[in-house]
């Protein structure tokens, strides 16, 4: 049993990206393909595609970005983890990299980027940060 699933997808990601891999493959759940959602708005990944790869277990299949063989995401950590959750307002939330970098926050409205919870002025609890 994983005890933090969205941590083992980023792990993959940073993994794959050190490996120069076209693109790596993680167990599916909604909060995972929602996290994957911002990362392709946002324009970290080129995009992302869930499949079934066997009975009832799903899989998605991310595939990764690079620009002149160096990838987009140089730096992707998880903030808040099962053992310390991390809750912010958006008057308080820092910005990732002097405003290079995003966070990702889990929010009533959904999972968006901390721009898109500022417009929407909505805080949460903060997921990952990306540069």
């Amino acid at each position: 049993m994983m005890t933090d699933p969205l941590g083992d997808m980023l792990t993959r990601i940073r993994n794959g990206q050190m490996a120069k891999k076209s693109s790596v493959v993680a167990p599916a759940s909604r909060l995972r393909a929602n996290v994957l959602e911002v990362l392709k708005r946002e324009g970290y990944i080129r995009g992302y595609s869930e499949a079934e790869a066997r009975a009832g277990i799903h899989e998605l299949t991310i595939e990764l970005k690079y620009h002149e063989g160096q990838p987009v995401i140089r730096r992707i950590s998880r903030v808040s983890k099962p053992g310390r959750r991390v809750y912010s307002r958006i008057k308080d939330l820092a910005k990732v990299s002097n405003g290079l970098g995003i966070s990702i926050l889990s929010t009533p409205r959904g999972v968006m980027s901390d721009a898109e919870a500022r417009a929407a002025n909505v805080g949460g609890e903060v997921l990952c940060e990306v540069f």
